[in-house]
């Protein structure tokens, strides 16, 4: 029979983006099945609440495994095939083919579902238990649930994991949050350029009557997306990049319960990793998680999941049968379609019982940008890399001697900062940079990165911003990875911390002594890179990306600390980089 289905191989609808990690698998599913839909299943939670979904199931008789794609993102528009970070349950035209059934539910208070939405909390948790034993029950399932999709859906299935629902036997959550304090406080300085976009455009699409998805023009929209041409040129966009420009786009209302009421917790009262995000924290309940989990990311997105993904490896480091996949910068498609063929894998070994070779070698396989293929490792940070530490000197170069020691200084001066509109323009730049000589050959590197800065600041407080970049000759410097911290928010969990990977306590603010030298351990992202024979490394610091000049990481910005100050940096200051042998 022919079968309409998406994937790599001949006849079928291409899929964007990496499909495996290097691996040679076998045994795979194969595209057997006609995909049959029905929309609006009602699903009663435990409190009498109902919750809404669209399931898509193989065209034939007999039972099946089950994929959840849980979120509060219109369920109805998951194969639209816009380039948004909405669009992120998978392609649905490729699992049930292959002789899954996938169910995309809406969270309550989105899309059709009874209830107010609430964020990744219990009540969420509890739903998504529920959901997993109701998928369980159906006479179409076989007993055997997975979950599927990534960024909101991913979070939600290490939320479904923690509770432990006995027919959950393995998820595959890549680009997820395990804590959401982390996502929206980046220690401490509010990623307001994400959560002021995202949050109000959950509102609006909550906002709209279910059947508003169903109109002739989605139709027309999803033609037109899926010319492959048009298709191919998408997986080149990064999704989530998109979101943070949406607070220039969306200027419809939504409503204030609870999304209104929601920024304002998350954004104004809760800025500190309290209670409320307590609620929310799923890394601090990995601890109880056994089942398979298939973790990863890009390379690319510093500013919202690749942090967790070494938090909850951490977090799981008990769990046997643990996987990781670093892929290279736009190594996420949007809509969602890269590493189908690696979750077929997964999800073939665990739900299905196959040997399909998911399981060999290491586990965990990353790209090393600007080199060739697959590396493997048995840890992260891998057992090869050596933390090195570059000076950042007073001569504005990044070395590994210090020379003579002496210290750079610049003005941070927020835009309301009362400064004479006449004045003359500052003595001191607005920022810092130090920069490598150009490498004498190709410099790789890969694991957990640190600044070990040392600094006086002349107010109460500030923010610490910084960017690392790969320099080429000509042309514009590439950003590879970040760092954030707000200086009242610097005290470090010395008990969790590891060179190079400090642990940031973000609970209760600490008093900065005015004018005085203080040491802070700012943590950038984890990350890896070859920076090629002839380039330059360079690290630019400062203490708000809201200018156009500013350093930033994919175009995501933070509500600056709105005092004045003269932040001076003494050469004593250090980056640590986790480097590779040549």
């Amino acid at each position: 029979m022919d079968v309409k289905a998406a994937g790599v191989e001949p006849g079928q609808r291409r899929l964007n983006g990496p499909q495996t990690t290097g691996r040679d698998y076998r045994s795979l599913s194969e595209a057997r099945f006609a995909v049959r839909r029905t929309n609006d299943i009602g699903i009663t939670v435990r409190d009498g609440a109902t919750l809404r979904a669209d399931l898509y199931q193989p065209d034939a008789d007999g039972r099946f495994p089950a994929l959840i794609s849980f979120s509060c993102y219109p369920r109805q528009i998951q194969d639209l095939g816009a380039p948004l970070g909405f669009i992120e349950a998978g392609a649905t035209d490729f699992f049930v083919p292959r002789g899954y059934a996938q169910i995309i539910a809406n969270a309550r208070g989105t899309g059709g579902s009874d209830g107010v939405w609430t964020l990744l909390d219990q009540q969420e948790r509890d739903d998504l238990f529920d959901l997993v034993e109701w998928v369980a029950a159906q006479p179409w399932c076989d007993g055997n649930v997975g979950m599927l999709g990534i960024s909101y859906f991913a979070m939600a299935q290490l939320a479904a994991a923690v509770e432990r629902p006995p027919h959950l036997k393995a998820i595959f959550p890549v680009a997820a949050t395990d804590d959401v304090f982390e996502v929206v406080w980046h220690h401490g300085l509010l990623n307001a350029g994400f959560i002021s976009a995202w949050l109000p455009a959950v509102g609006v699409m909550a906002g709209k009557d279910p059947q508003f998805w169903h109109k002739e023009r989605f139709n027309i929209i999803r033609h037109i997306l899926a010319v492959p041409a048009i298709h191919e040129r998408l997986g080149r966009l990064n999704g989530e990049a998109i979101v943070a420009v949406l607070k220039n786009l969306i200027h419809a209302h939504y409503a204030e319960e609870p999304f209104g009421r929601l920024w304002r917790e998350v954004a104004v009262e809760h800025p500190t990793h309290d209670a409320f995000w307590d609620a929310r924290d799923m890394r601090a309940r990995l601890g109880r998680v056994d089942i398979p989990v298939y973790l990863g990311c890009d390379w690319e997105n510093v500013p919202m999941h690749l942090p967790s993904t070494f938090g909850a490896l951490k977090a799981l480091a008990h769990n046997p049968n643990v996987r990781v996949a670093l892929l290279p910068p736009a190594g996420l498609s949007w809509p969602w379609e890269s590493l189908h063929y690696e979750a077929l894998a997964w999800y073939d070994h665990w739900l299905k019982g196959r040997d399909t070779g998911i399981m060999d070698g290491p586990p965990i396989r990353y790209v090393l940008p600007g080199a060739q293929g697959w590396r493997t490792a048995e840890t992260w940070p891998p057992a090869e890399s050596r933390l090195t530490a570059f000076a950042l000197r007073a001569d504005g170069s990044l070395a590994e001697q210090e020379g003579e020691a002496g210290a750079r200084s610049y003005l941070y001066m927020p835009a309301d900062s009362g400064r004479p509109a006449n004045a003359n323009p500052p003595a001191l730049p607005s920022s810092l940079s130090w920069e490598t000589a150009p490498l004498a050959a190709d410099f790789d590197f890969a694991g957990d990165i640190e600044i070990e800065l040392e600094a006086i600041i002349t107010a109460l407080d500030t923010g610490w911003i910084a960017v690392l970049y790969d320099v080429a000759p000509e042309g514009e410097p590439s950003a590879i990875t970040a760092g954030w911290l707000r200086a009242a928010l610097s005290r470090v969990d010395e008990a969790a911390s590891a060179p190079g990977a400090p642990a940031l306590d973000c609970r209760e603010p600490v008093a900065i002594p005015l004018g005085q030298r203080v040491a802070y351990r700012i943590p950038m992202v984890p990350n890896a890179r070859r920076i090629a024979a002839g380039r330059r490394l360079r690290l630019v610091l400062a203490s708000a990306d809201e200018l156009d000049d500013a350093p930033t990481i994919m175009g995501f910005t933070h509500v600056s600390v709105r005092e004045a100050s003269v932040n001076t940096i003494y050469s004593a200051s250090r980056l640590l980089l986790p480097v590779l042998p040549a």
